[in-house]
């Protein structure tokens, strides 16, 4: 097959990456010397280009970049001899530098002790600007890090660039494509731009690519497929058809429950059947609560029947609307939930490190009395927030709640 084209077709300039984060990046590390933080953190799915927007701006500034990936440089001692002296000593043939360290999601457990200190200490030290990858940053044990760094996110690629880039690949190897089969392979990859070029390459192999062509690749456990399941339940009466309903995606039975509450009161206008299938999701969840308390995991299987087939047959006639599904907006509003909650421990993290105290404490004693202080005495919150390291939005929510 030759060279793979993620390699051949990785974007060569900053330009080229399909992220409105771009921007952020490029004036991070352009104005590096005039940053508070000396870090920034890109976060997203994978195939969203957060390494390779990273190595298209070194080559647009015509600078050299030091790669680690954390997943297999974990250690202190590990990290220190890859990045000790980099982060300190400037470039012989080069103008500038980027310390990149990809995937610190791999960092976790014992084997990793001190990985994740270390790399926060060598950003306190460091003279050139450092940029993290992560798919989910969130975890409690990257809070320094978080808190150290600039947050940006790289959301999962629309479909409609995706198929732009495989359209470009295609017109520079003269493959004949319809537009349609494009369109489908885009929107199968689910926003990973990584995943779509491989499959590209797949079905290109003829030279020629068609619906018929994609149909022969395995299918992906995306968010599209997430909807097809709901069809299968939805538009379809047959239990048998339809039990096998959600076997090919890759969702929690806890996400799946979102989804179909979300969506029946609109799927089921008729309200004796909307009865009948809130009847059977409630059974579900009488099922799911046994197997949180007694961890009765047999229970499961009766979880998924009455989730598909149960459903599925509860209506008497299916509606002929167009399938329009929504994903429930309760993870965002916990997310955001969320968000705010570890603003607070960010802040009460910071409070406890100059108070010598735990966090906890510090949320429950300390941040209280901080809060009441500063809005007692506001003309004293920029010195409160000097001394805490806060940045801008902490500052805001420290004062503002």
């Amino acid at each position: 097959m030759g060279e793979l084209w993620i390699h051949q077709y990785r974007p060569r300039t900053l330009k080229a990456v399909p992220q409105e984060g771009i921007a952020k990046l490029d004036a991070f590390v352009r104005n590096f010397s005039k940053q508070k933080k000396r870090a920034m953190l890109l976060y997203g799915p994978s195939g969203t280009c957060k390494s390779c927007a990273v190595h298209a701006l070194a080559q647009d500034l015509g600078w050299e970049i030091i790669e680690v990936n954390a997943s297999d440089t974990r250690n202190e001692e590990q990290i220190h001899e890859r990045l000790g002296n980099a982060i300190k000593q400037h470039s012989l043939f080069f103008p500038g530098k980027i310390i990149l360290v990809d995937e610190i999601d791999g960092l976790s457990g014992t084997a990793d002790r001190g990985g994740v200190p270390t790399i926060v200490e060598l950003i306190a030290q460091t003279r050139f600007p450092v940029i993290l990858t992560a798919q989910d940053p969130w975890d409690k044990k990257f809070s320094t890090l978080r808190s150290k760094s600039v947050m940006v996110e790289f959301p999962a690629i629309q479909a409609d660039a995706i198929a732009a880039v495989m359209q470009d690949i295609c017109s520079k190897e003269n493959i004949s494509v319809d537009s349609t089969a494009l369109k489908t392979l885009a929107r199968r990859s689910g926003g990973d731009l990584r995943s779509a070029i491989n499959d590209l390459q797949i079905v290109a192999h003829g030279k020629a690519i068609t619906q018929d062509s994609i149909a022969l690749l395995g299918e992906r456990n995306k968010l599209e497929q997430i909807e097809q399941a709901l069809v299968k339940v939805f538009k379809n009466s047959d239990p048998a058809l339809a039990l096998g309903a959600f076997d090919n995606t890759d969702t929690d039975v806890d996400e799946i429950f979102l989804w179909l509450e979300h969506n029946l009161a609109k799927e089921y206008t008729n309200p004796d059947d909307r009865a009948r299938a809130y009847d059977i999701l409630s059974k579900a969840d009488v099922f799911r609560g046994r197997i949180r308390r007694w961890q009765h995991w047999r229970f499961l299987s009766h979880i998924f029947e009455l989730l598909t087939a149960g459903i599925a047959v509860a209506k008497d006639k299916r509606s002929t609307s167009p399938p329009k599904y929504e994903q429930s907006k309760r993870l965002l509003t916990i997310w955001m939930a969320n968000m705010k909650y570890n603003k607070r421990k960010n802040i009460a993290q910071k409070l406890a490190d100059a108070t010598h105290s735990s966090s906890r404490k510090t949320i429950q004693h300390t941040l209280p009395w901080l809060q009441a202080a500063i809005k007692s005495k506001p003309e004293q919150a920029q010195q409160i927030a000097k001394e805490l390291d806060l940045d801008d939005e902490e500052l805001t929510w420290l004062v503002t709640h």
